[in-house]
């Protein structure tokens, strides 16, 4: 600790510590505000033009980390725009990923990793997966200490990569939830599930925190996700909806 200066005229002159510690703070803070800036001036990842129509900029963004939530089919949507650009996806911890189903929602399996079980070492394999793939979703095998999502973030902003997350992040940038789930083409018993038009949500920091919902059909009657016109929104109530889930379960 440093003692007070005396003053020319033999009084205790104020110590200039607090006030350089308080523009350091000051000077930190401004940093970690360009870096969180930063995010969103990143380059754009390829991305599913349903998905855009919900997404703050019309984009995913490298860099990021964005969580999922209540459904693989979401996810797969995710993953299909960067996909279908020619890009390597990579999936970990997610065994219930069916790659059929991703292949006919557009995911390239030519260009698909998937690590159906990594354990306890989830997140170093996220890791390795994340230096050399540039789209990587996880769903994380126990709780992240904030120390290690931080570090993590780092490590992707370096690589430009972006993390999809089934589950939970500290300090995720986004999160794309699904609110509710309509599935129409049954008719008195018999049929065929024909779509499913669900309410997509997303929510996260800056200007993704005001927070936007869109009605989007993952997947639509050709088995391709997407956005519902608005103006014609009513069909919502309309008969031959047969299933509503409640989303304090799980949803696929």
């Amino acid at each position: 600790m440093t003692a007070p200066r005396a003053a020319t005229d033999g009084a205790i002159a104020p110590d200039p510590a607090p006030a350089a510690r308080l523009e350091r703070v000051e000077e930190l803070q401004a940093r970690i505000r360009g870096m969180q800036a930063a995010r969103l001036d990143t380059r754009a990842v390829p991305t599913h033009p349903a998905l855009a129509s919900v997404l703050p900029g019309g984009a995913l963004r490298e860099g990021a980390i964005v969580q999922v939530e209540g459904s693989i089919t979401l996810l797969m949507a995710a993953l299909a725009g960067p996909s279908r650009s020619g890009r390597w996806v990579a999936v970990a911890g997610i065994p219930e990923f069916g790659v059929e189903a991703a292949a006919r929602f557009g995911v390239d399996l030519e260009r698909l990793v998937l690590v159906p079980d990594p354990g306890r070492q989830w997140l170093t394999v996220a890791a390795a997966l994340a230096d050399v793939i540039p789209v990587v979703a996880v769903r994380p095998a126990g709780r992240l200490a904030p120390a290690e999502a931080s570090r993590f973030a780092a490590r992707l902003r370096q690589r430009g990569a972006l993390l999809l997350v089934d589950g939970d992040w500290p300090g995720s940038d986004a999160r794309l939830e699904l609110e509710r789930s309509d599935w129409t083409g049954l008719g008195h018993g018999h049929g065929h599930l024909a779509e499913r038009e669900v309410v997509v949500r997303v929510t996260g920091r800056g200007e993704v925190g005001r927070g936007a919902r869109r009605r989007l059909r993952l997947p639509a009657g050709d088995l391709g996700f997407a956005a519902v016109d608005e103006t014609g929104a009513a069909a919502a109530s309309a008969p031959g909806i047969v299933h509503r889930p409640d989303f304090a379960a799980r949803a696929s």
